[in-house]
């Protein structure tokens, strides 16, 4: 059984998956209480459908960019659990979890984040043989900036506040919203994206596993 859970940002997910289909799933915002919630919610998982640690053969976790605090809970907690049940780790990047839930199309993909101060992360993605893949690096930037790069019809998904939302409905890029459920950045995925890892032997060390941030703490904001 794997446990995944994701604390990249204020939108919480956690899900149990035996590698064939999916036991649990729970999605939830959170006000900034990821060290509050995340460990009960892991023991609720558990209990509700009969297991124990000792029953989990591997977790995952994402892995960011994300919130500095989210993703520093999520991996502690993640590397806790590898080694006192003596498990695999697999961290997936925030934004691979993201793309997973869209299904394919021929236009190329843009997933993104929350950055706060008006910016977003976002990474573009390509479909092929293999499902969604990154066609680019993630990087902060305006919508601004992200809209006037796309010249040829795109999907966008992910967290797009309100006044992210007016200012799509109102541009004349070729832009198409994902739908809100397939917006949701989904536990369940995330053990998807970790079982294709387990299986081809590519898990993390505890020892040196690192969360992929945002902007570094302590550094200026661009």
């Amino acid at each position: 059984m794997l446990l995944a859970f994701d604390t990249a940002t204020r939108w919480m997910s956690l899900a149990l998956h035996d590698g064939r289909q999916l036991w649990h799933e729970a999605t939830w915002r959170t006000p900034n209480n990821h060290t509050i919630e995340l460990t009960p919610a892991i023991r609720q998982a558990l209990a509700q459908n009969g297991l124990s640690p000792g029953d989990l053969t591997a977790v995952a976790v994402s892995q960011g960019p994300g919130s500095f605090t989210g993703l520093r809970i999520g991996l502690g907690v993640a590397k806790g659990l590898a080694v006192a049940q003596g498990i695999g780790l697999v961290l997936i990047p925030t934004l691979e979890i993201v793309a997973r839930g869209i299904p394919q199309s021929a236009h190329p993909l843009i997933a993104v984040l929350q950055a706060g101060r008006s910016r977003i992360c976002a990474q573009r993605f390509a479909w092929t043989e293999a499902g969604w893949l990154p066609a680019e690096a993630a990087a902060i930037v305006g919508w601004d900036t992200l809209l006037a790069a796309i010249d040829r019809p795109t999907v966008i998904t992910g967290e797009i506040d309100e006044t992210a939302h007016a200012l799509l409905a109102d541009s004349a890029r070729p832009v198409t919203l994902a739908a809100g459920a397939h917006s949701l950045r989904r536990a369940g995925f995330l053990a998807e994206l970790a079982w294709e890892r387990v299986r081809a032997g590519q898990l993390d060390d505890p020892a040196t596993a690192a969360p992929i941030y945002l902007h570094q703490p302590g550094a200026a904001h661009p």
